[in-house]
């Protein structure tokens, strides 16, 4: 599986969403597909307000603060 994790550089929200979603995957395995937002006009654009993005299959599963039992029950299943 292959979560996709939108975030920028100098976000101490991101930094602290990666931690989150890491500690998730200590528990479920998957691969992390890390996205710079600022990199794509479209997507700085769709995300820049909600970063950190979590995404699995084009689904938005979690943005903003992340936690783990979220993460947990949507990756988990």
């Amino acid at each position: 599986m292959i979560v996709k994790f939108f975030s920028r550089a100098n976000c101490p929200l991101c930094v602290e969403g990666l931690q989150t979603l890491k500690l998730v995957q200590e528990d479920v395995p998957f691969e992390i597909d890390m996205i710079d937002i600022e990199q794509d006009d479209f997507i700085h654009e769709k995300y820049m307000l909600m970063i950190p993005v979590v995404e699995k299959d084009g689904v938005v599963i979690q943005y903003g603060h992340l936690d783990y039992a979220t993460l947990m029950e949507q990756l988990g299943s």
